[in-house]
């Protein structure tokens, strides 16, 4: 395909994403978001009181899974960086940046944005509410570790890579690109939660209540939708307000010939119906372009300019002047033939 067909075709303004129907929190969403609220507040409640989530915690961390297979540690790594708030935010704001200008909307930007507030809202008040320290800074074996100045729980790369990716099939237009993309934000949300649990950074209990956090952002997104069609709207208003104050419209130099008109002794300018009225006989039509230009109202346009000229006398023909004969010079000056004669010798001291 030829490079400016493509681009063509990408200049293309197809249907707003927010007229092909947002989100609403219909039954089996209000469901499934009640699920998840009660399932978050179990695993909180099953850490507070050491039941047996805190058990299976220490098992797998003296299980120590990286150790068990190695040769996965390089790998799992650089995995690890896609639930990394920093990066996959640059990564997907990109690409929703290129959705909102090829669709001419804020909205995925918005939506993103909502989000990731609403993500380090939440998280960040459960984890420096709870305090937990993570695996690897552990003091006592079978303790919570609550309460002890850490901010390990929830996971934070975990909850970050179900929100992030999870955004991409939330704006999806087609239910096919909503579930083909579900299944990928699935894949890494949950490929990232398991890699933090192998790496020891993390608690299971920890993983877990990250995906929960993570899933209720997305499932509350919907409740936002209204304020953020309020928000686009205000960005779009003063977007074209500045639009216009940068570019006034177009005036005619006052230094024009056509539309500067004579200035009376006093200062004041005469009007253009006055100067038409007096001197109707020397006013001339201004040609722009090579003809006349249309007739427009009275006193404004390129149409009512005239130029003025002030009559002037009138010159006679070649024949009807008179010869002029040659005048003798007028004046003290002398005869032209008297200034052949020799003049005199001038006296001096020894012509006395």
């Amino acid at each position: 395909m030829r490079i400016d067909r493509l681009l063509a075709r990408l200049e293309q303004e197809p249907e707003r994403p927010s007229n092909r129907g947002v989100p609403r929190m219909s039954r089996t969403r209000k469901l499934l978001f009640g699920t998840t609220t009660g399932l978050y507040a179990v695993i909180v409640i099953a850490v507070l009181f050491r039941t047996d989530l805190v058990r299976l915690d220490w098992q797998v961390m003296l299980f120590r899974p990286y150790k068990q297979w190695p040769e996965m540690h390089a790998f799992l790594d650089y995995f690890v960086v896609l639930g990394q708030r920093g990066p996959t935010a640059v990564l997907v704001a990109a690409w929703l940046g290129w959705r909102s200008w090829r669709q001419r909307t804020l909205r995925p930007l918005l939506v993103l944005g909502t989000s990731l507030l609403a993500l380090n809202i939440t998280v960040g008040a459960v984890k420096i509410g709870l305090g937990r320290l993570g695996p690897h800074y552990a003091t006592s074996v079978g303790s919570a570790e609550l309460f002890a100045g850490g901010d390990i729980f929830p996971s934070g790369h975990t909850a970050n890579a179900v929100v992030t990716w999870g955004i991409l099939a939330y704006l999806a237009t087609t239910p096919r690109a909503r579930r083909v993309l579900s299944v990928v934000a699935a894949f890494f949300a949950l490929g990232v939660g398991a890699t933090t649990a192998y790496l020891g950074t993390h608690w299971v209990s920890d993983v877990l209540l990250g995906w929960a956090a993570g899933l209720l952002i997305l499932l509350a997104l919907p409740w936002a939708e209204p304020a953020i069609a309020t928000a686009e709207a205000h960005v779009l208003a003063w977007r074209d307000r500045r639009s216009t104050t940068r570019i006034p419209g177009l005036a005619p130099s006052p230094l024009s010939p056509v539309t500067r008109q004579p200035l009376l002794p006093s200062g004041r300018a005469r009007p253009a119906e006055e100067m038409t009225a007096e001197e109707p006989q020397h006013s001339e039509t201004a040609v722009v372009g090579g003809r006349a230009p249309a007739p427009s109202s009275p006193g404004t346009g390129v149409g009512a300019a005239r130029l003025h000229h002030a009559p002037g006398r009138q010159h006679p023909l070649r024949t009807e002047r008179a010869p002029v004969t040659p005048q003798p010079p007028a004046g003290p000056r002398r005869p032209y033939g008297d200034r052949t004669q020799p003049r005199p010798a001038p006296l001096g001291p020894r012509g006395k």
